[in-house]
């Protein structure tokens, strides 16, 4: 398929649709861009897959090289010559959570630089992927016999050694045995795509933006049919919102669906403050 076609078909569809994908079918890119069209609906998708492309130009002879070689060529590409680093002045600004945003103003978050030393990556035949750290995103770099390297964008490319990667452990207190565990294997891009939008969540909650939330909510029950949490929050959120019709379905879908939740009998007093649907909702 044509970079035109794919952007045609992007940009005409809308995140449930593509959220009811099979797993395997579901695009990484495409996910990041719906979610930041959310902010900016005129989002110039060409734009940004020109850019990426561009980026991926010099590091198209890449596939053959070392896997150090090629770690260090990434980070000299992204980081150093293009200029990507970590917002460390404004972390929670909504826009580093978006990658249009990230390639535009060149900072972002763990997760969202991360992003893009994929996508970037994978243009120029590397193999490239992120992992769902514990509390820090970072991609995974695979060469040939079960090699390789894990990077932090966030910290400029940088190639992370075991004692880096325990010392991260540590910080978030998890046990550095789940080192073992399959905890630098790639994540599905499902779950990577929820973490874009959970981060955002947090962002919208601080800042009170309670209509911006109410859409990441919606975006994440559509991509994780099974989230208790976002199918809960989003029905407390459409009660603070005016919108008791589309509270009452939500919380009696989560009793229903998590009869045996911890906090049902909290959900039950917020449907009793809600009151009985007018007769108007019911026809």
């Amino acid at each position: 398929m044509s970079d035109e076609s794919r952007e045609l078909l992007r940009g005409n569809w809308e995140f449930e649709e593509f959220a009811a994908q099979e797993d395997e079918d579901l695009d990484l890119l495409t996910g990041a861009l719906l979610i930041a069209r959310d902010a900016r609906p005129m989002l110039n998708w060409r734009g940004v897959e020109q850019a990426l492309i561009k980026l991926s130009d010099p590091l198209s002879a890449l596939g053959t090289a070392r896997l150090s070689d090629q770690a260090e060529a990434l980070a000299l590409e992204l980081s150093e010559r293009y200029g990507l680093a970590g917002n460390r002045e404004d972390y929670y600004d909504p826009d580093n959570s978006f990658i249009d945003q990230v390639l535009a103003r060149r900072v972002g978050i763990p997760i969202s630089l991360s992003l893009v030393y994929v996508e970037v990556a994978r243009r120029a035949g590397l193999r490239a992927s992120g992992v769902g750290f514990p509390g820090h995103f970072l991609v995974r770099l695979d060469g040939d016999d079960q090699e390789y390297l894990i990077l932090d964008p966030f910290a400029g490319g940088r190639v992370l050694d075991l004692p880096d990667l325990e010392r991260m452990l540590d910080q978030v207190g998890w046990p550095r045995r789940v080192l073992q565990q399959g905890l630098l294997d790639p994540s599905p891009l499902r779950l990577i795509l929820a973490r874009v939008l959970t981060n955002l969540r947090s962002v919208y909650l601080k800042r009170g933006e309670l209509p911006r939330l109410l859409v990441v909510l919606d975006r994440l029950v559509a991509l994780i049919p099974d989230s208790k949490e976002a199918l809960r929050d989003r029905g407390i959120l459409n009660a603070e919102l005016g919108a008791p019709e589309a509270a009452r379905a939500d919380l009696h879908d989560y009793l229903r669906r998590f009869p045996d939740a911890d906090d049902g009998d909290a959900v039950r007093r917020v449907l009793e403050r809600l009151g009985k649907p007018s007769q108007r909702s019911l026809n």
